[in-house]
């Protein structure tokens, strides 16, 4: 499993900038940048993806689908502006995407972007690199005027290029994230819930509920960022999503605690695996330092068709 960090660096603004400089483009013939159309984009951007995660051994493997749910859901990305595509002989081969989004009530301006490993080490991820950042420099002088802001990004530990490119920049880590897995599920210790709280099932009433207390809970996050509206959205937006595989822990009328836990069939098809996830788990405030109640962890059995 590999490690991803994040990292920042301080930015500073100008003024608006439209597509990557042709002139500065890696002497590739056929190559051209172009902005995000729509529809027909979300399957050829998946397989980019794809391809650069199997790359870099990270085991993500989004569909279009779920692009879709993401790019469309995402309040800090338009994604017609700050989403560019690279294409060599109309074959699309590369992205980055600007996003702006608020921690800690500082403004913060990701900078993300994959290159297909078959033309890696070519000049493309400089070209888009440099791109976004004169993009991000560009919206913090329209939506941030005269605000000390961020530029960051996140890298998986892996991605060699990628976190040289960064370091050249004058990027450095700020935090580390661990991939963490268990082998089965057949010797899980149990665990009692704590007295005075139960498991229930989650209803659609429940879910801004579920959502408020995870804002609660992960509020003591460093750089947190509120879960919103279109957080909502976007996560019960997903064909995947099963909430019998959700456990909250109620006190009364409270919500103690959520273990948010997944299952993405045809990622797991796709990697020829048997895996669920454990997205969130989180306790609020008044009922920790305490018996968990979310270490009890629910994951189905699911029958091979």
């Amino acid at each position: 499993m590999t490690a991803p960090t994040e990292t920042t660096d301080t930015l500073t603004v100008s003024d608006r900038v439209p597509l990557p400089d042709p002139r500065l483009a890696p002497p590739i013939p056929g190559i051209r940048a172009r902005f995000f159309r729509g529809d027909a984009d979300y399957e050829p951007l998946a397989e980019v993806i794809s391809a650069a995660m199997t790359a870099d051994g990270v085991p993500y493997q989004p569909t279009a689908a779920n692009l879709r749910i993401d790019m469309e859901s995402n309040e800090g990305t338009d994604r017609f502006e700050d989403v560019v595509l690279v294409e060599i002989e109309d074959r699309l081969v590369a992205v980055a995407t600007v996003e702006r989004m608020v921690r800690d009530d500082v403004p913060m301006y990701k900078i993300e972007g994959e290159v297909h490993p078959d033309l890696r080490r070519r000049g493309i991820g400089r070209w888009l690199f440099d791109w976004s950042i004169e993009r991000s420099k560009a919206r913090a002088a329209r939506e941030d005027p005269g605000v000390a802001v961020k530029l960051t990004s996140f890298v998986e530990d892996a991605a060699l290029g990628t976190r040289a490119l960064l370091g050249q920049a004058g990027f450095s880590p700020v935090r580390h994230f661990f991939l963490m897995r268990r082998e089965g599920l057949d010797d899980i210790p149990a665990a009692p819930l704590p007295e005075g709280l139960e498991i229930r099932p989650v209803e659609v009433a429940h879910r801004r509920a579920i959502v408020e207390a995870e804002n609660e809970a992960f509020r003591d996050h460093w750089g947190h960022s509120e879960m919103t509206e279109s957080t909502i959205t976007k996560t019960f937006a997903r064909p995947e999503v099963d909430t019998d595989l959700w456990v909250v822990a109620w006190d009364g009328e409270e919500i103690a605690g959520v273990s948010q836990n997944w299952i993405w069939p045809e990622e797991n098809e796709r990697l020829g695996v048997a895996r669920g996830w454990l997205e969130h788990i989180s306790v609020r405030r008044a009922w920790r330092r305490a018996a968990s109640p979310v270490k009890y962890i629910k994951i189905k059995r699911r029958k091979k068709k």
